[in-house]
């Protein structure tokens, strides 16, 4: 059964366990996620069943929008509220302070992340190597912050609202926010609202086809797509490079154009 819908994930469990219970919980055995979140945060999860899963690469999946809540004074190895080493009783800043900082992280800003993290270092995720006191040896990247807003400010607790781009890491922000202050600080909590185009909706199933990035192109033989035959470049309408959607009224197909050839990335995709 293809199906594509946003779920909430909730704090303390793993994707791939939330996943598991959504798999039983819809009776399908063929599934997948989009931007995976660690345990610690909860929040939006974008949700696919059978031939949906390999949709997501076609997805407008950022900018990623988050509510965090930054304790300052605390330091922690996982920058979350877990593996806490120390806590300092601080001083209140000034909220000009603050909001200075907050504009001086906008834009694109280099970053290590943090090594509790989802990333998969020889095909082990990162965490479980900190998790085993094991270097993983993150390389410095770069995220965008398109957008910030300080919603409260209880001391030690700052909760912010931050727009970022795929694969930006808010515990990385939270590091970087702490140096500028010349304190530690950890996140208490991180809740993910919205990935792009998605948003939760109490698990309200979606059309796929209202959310891929992708051009429509017109074959001349629509039967080419029935029976599955080679498609060639004097079929299509547009005949460009790049990949491009093929609809009819049961299913729809995706196709790649490159080099003059046309392969199928995914035919006969059943419509919801």
């Amino acid at each position: 059964m293809n199906k594509l819908f946003v779920a909430y994930k909730p704090s303390g469990l793993s994707s791939n366990a939330f996943l598991t219970k959504l798999k039983k919980k819809y009776k399908n055995k063929k599934a997948g996620f989009s931007g995976t979140l660690d345990p610690f945060a909860k929040g939006v999860l974008l949700i696919a069943f059978d031939q949906y899963t390999k949709l997501f690469r076609f997805f407008n999946k950022s900018p990623k929008i988050y509510k965090a809540t930054l304790w300052l004074g605390v330091h922690s190895k996982s920058l979350d509220n877990q593996n806490i080493e120390q806590i300092s009783l601080i001083k209140a800043f000034d909220l000009s302070k603050l909001q200075k900082i907050q504009n001086e992280l906008l834009g694109k800003i280099n970053y290590t992340p943090p090594a509790y993290c989802a990333k998969k270092i020889n095909g082990i995720r990162s965490y479980e190597l900190a998790k085993k006191g094991l270097q993983s040896n993150l390389k410095t990247t770069q995220m965008e912050i398109f957008h910030s807003k300080i919603l409260h400010y209880n001391h030690p607790f700052l909760t912010m609202e931050i727009s970022v781009s795929e694969g930006g890491y808010i515990r990385s922000y939270c590091e970087l926010f702490a140096r500028k202050l010349n304190i530690n600080a950890t996140l208490s909590s991180l809740e993910r609202l919205k990935e792009g185009d998605f948003f939760y909706e109490n698990e309200k199933e979606l059309n796929a086809l209202d959310y891929l990035n992708l051009r429509k192109n017109t074959i001349k033989y629509p039967q080419k797509l029935h029976n599955g035959q080679k498609i060639f470049l004097d079929d299509l309408e547009i005949q460009e490079e790049g990949c491009y959607l093929l609809e009819e009224a049961d299913f729809f197909s995706i196709i790649n154009i490159k080099n003059d050839q046309v392969e199928y990335y995914l035919n006969k995709v059943l419509k919801c």
